[in-house]
C-alpha cells in the first residue's frame, strides 16, 4: 500500500491517546479565503499539532489544501470557504479555546477534526449551534450528541469487527492488550462482541500507555502459545510499536498478532521491516478501504497538486481519511442548500440530507432518526462497516474484499 505522504507521525486511537499538559490552543489563518470576504462560508478544523504524543498535524494541514481545491473550483454552493485551523493540544484546556474560538468566529461546522475531549467542547458547540462533522471518534460525545455527524463507527466498530475477524482466522483464545483507562475498561465489551460468533476464551490485559517496555504483557498475553492463540492490540501507536518489539523478542511460534488501524499503520509495517519483518502476517480492522484503494484517488490528486511538499500529510492517516471525508460530505451538503449559510442552516441540512454517497470510502452516510444505531450510548452510530485487512508482502491491504457490516455485533454490547 503506497502512501502519497512522506512522514509517519505518531496518531492516537480512540482509547489509547495519552494526555499532555499545559499549553493552550492556537489557532491558525484563515486558509484561502480572505476574512473580509462576507460571503464566504467559514468552518473550523481542530487537532493537536504540536509535540510527538497525540500529534495529528496532518489534519489541520489537509483541510488548508481541501480548501485551496474548493476555492479553485468555485467554492462551495457558490461560497469560497474559510477554513480556521486550531491546535488543540491534547488537552481540556486547549479544546475549549478550539471551540470557543469557532464560536467567536461564527464558524457554520467544525469539520474533520481530532480531539478527545467532547465532554468539553460538545457544549460549547451545542450552544451555538455549531455541528461537529466527522470527527475522529475520540469521545462517547461524538456519538450521542445530535449536534455530532460522525463518519466513522469509533473503537466500537474496529474491536467488534476485529473480534469477528480473529473468529473467522481460527483463534480460540484471544488476549486484547488495551489502556488501562475509563474507556480503555469498554474495550473488552466491544471485542467480546464481536468473538461472539465463535467459542472463544478473553484474556484482558490493561496497560498504561507510553511505558519503555512491555514483556510483561507481552508474556501475558502470549500465555502458552498454542495454536489458537491469538493477540490483539488497541494501544496508541507508540505503546503499540513497543509492545510489538517486545512481543517479538518472545520467539512465539504460533501466536497470530492482530490489531487495530490508529494503533498500526503501513508507516510502523514499513519501519520494522516490510516484508521481511515480523508483522507480516500481522491481522488488523481498520475503517475505511486501504490507502491503495482506488476510493482515494481524488485525495491523492488533490495533496499532489496543494500539499505536494508538505510532509505532515499522510494519506494513509485514518485520521486525514476521517478528514477527508467529512469535508466531502459537506461540499455535497452545503452544495445542495438554498437561502442563507448558517451553522443552523448546515445542521438543519445534515439532518435532512442523505444518504451521501463517499465513492466507497465508506456506506452511503445520514443521520435521520431511521440510520442511527439503537444502542444508548452511542445511536448517532451510523457508519457500522469496517473493513479487514492484513500484512502481505510487507503490504497492509484488505485481506477480506469490501466492507464489512458489524452493526448486529454492536448490538450485542
Amino acid at each position: 500500500m503506497r502512501s502519497t505522504g512522506r512522514s509517519s507521525r505518531t496518531a492516537a486511537v480512540a482509547a489509547g491517546t495519552a494526555l499532555l499538559l499545559g499549553g493552550l490552543a492556537g489557532c491558525g489563518g484563515a486558509a484561502d479565503a480572505s476574512e473580509h470576504d462576507t460571503g464566504a462560508v467559514t468552518v473550523m478544523t481542530w487537532a493537536p499539532e504540536e509535540g510527538t504524543v497525540g500529534s495529528q498535524a496532518g489534519i489541520p494541514a489537509l483541510a488548508t489544501a481541501i480548501a485551496k481545491d474548493f476555492n479553485a473550483t468555485g467554492g462551495i454552493g457558490g461560497h469560497q470557504v474559510q477554513v480556521l485551523t486550531c491546535d488543540e493540544h491534547n488537552t481540556s484546556a486547549g479544546a475549549v479555546d478550539c471551540a470557543n474560538e469557532a464560536v467567536a468566529r461564527k464558524a457554520v461546522a467544525v469539520v474533520g477534526s481530532y480531539s478527545q475531549f467532547g465532554s468539553d467542547f460538545m457544549p460549547l458547540l451545542e450552544s451555538a449551534d455549531i455541528p461537529y462533522l466527522g470527527g475522529f471518534g475520540l469521545s462517547a460525545e461524538e456519538f450521542s450528541s445530535i449536534y455530532s455527524y460522525p463518519v466513522n463507527g469509533g473503537y466500537r466498530t474496529l474491536l467488534a469487527g476485529n473480534g469477528e475477524q480473529l473468529v473467522r482466522a481460527g483463534c480460540r483464545r484471544v488476549a486484547v492488550v488495551r489502556p488501562q483507562s475509563l474507556i480503555g475498561d469498554t474495550m473488552l465489551g466491544s471485542l467480546k462482541a464481536g468473538l461472539s460468533t465463535g467459542q472463544v476464551t478473553t484474556v484482558d490485559v490493561p496497560v498504561n500507555s507510553g511505558l519503555t517496555g512491555y514483556t510483561d504483557a507481552a508474556v501475558r498475553a502470549i500465555g502458552g502459545d498454542q495454536p489458537g492463540n491469538c493477540v490483539t492490540t488497541a494501544l496508541d501507536p507508540a505503546s503499540t510499536a513497543t509492545f510489538f518489539d517486545d512481543f517479538r523478542r518472545q520467539g512465539t511460534q504460533h501466536t497470530q498478532l492482530s490489531s487495530v488501524i490508529g494503533s498500526v499503520q503501513q508507516s510502523l509495517v514499513d519501519s520494522t521491516g516490510g516484508a521481511g519483518g515480523p508483522l507480516q502476517s500481522l491481522l488488523a480492522t481498520g475503517w475505511y478501504p486501504p490507502d491503495s484503494s482506488p476510493a482515494w484517488n481524488t485525495l491523492h490528486t488533490l495533496v499532489k497538486t496543494y500539499a505536494f511538499t508538505d510532509n505532515r500529510i499522510n494519506t494513509a492517516d485514518p485520521g486525514e481519511e476521517t478528514t477527508w471525508i467529512a469535508y466531502e460530505v459537506l461540499r455535497k451538503v452545503v452544495s445542495g442548500m438554498t437561502g442563507p449559510i448558517t451553522a443552523k442552516s448546515v445542521r438543519i441540512a445534515l439532518d435532512s440530507s442523505g444518504p451521501i454517497d463517499t465513492g466507497g470510502q465508506t456506506p452511503p452516510l445520514s443521520w435521520g432518526i431511521n440510520d442511527q444505531l439503537p444502542l444508548a450510548t452511542a445511536p448517532r452510530l451510523v457508519n457500522t462497516r469496517v473493513t479487514f485487512l492484513g500484512v502481505r508482502n510487507g503490504q497492509l491491504s484488505e485481506s477480506t474484499s469490501g466492507l464489512q457490516d458489524v452493526r448486529a455485533l454492536l448490538l450485542k454490547q
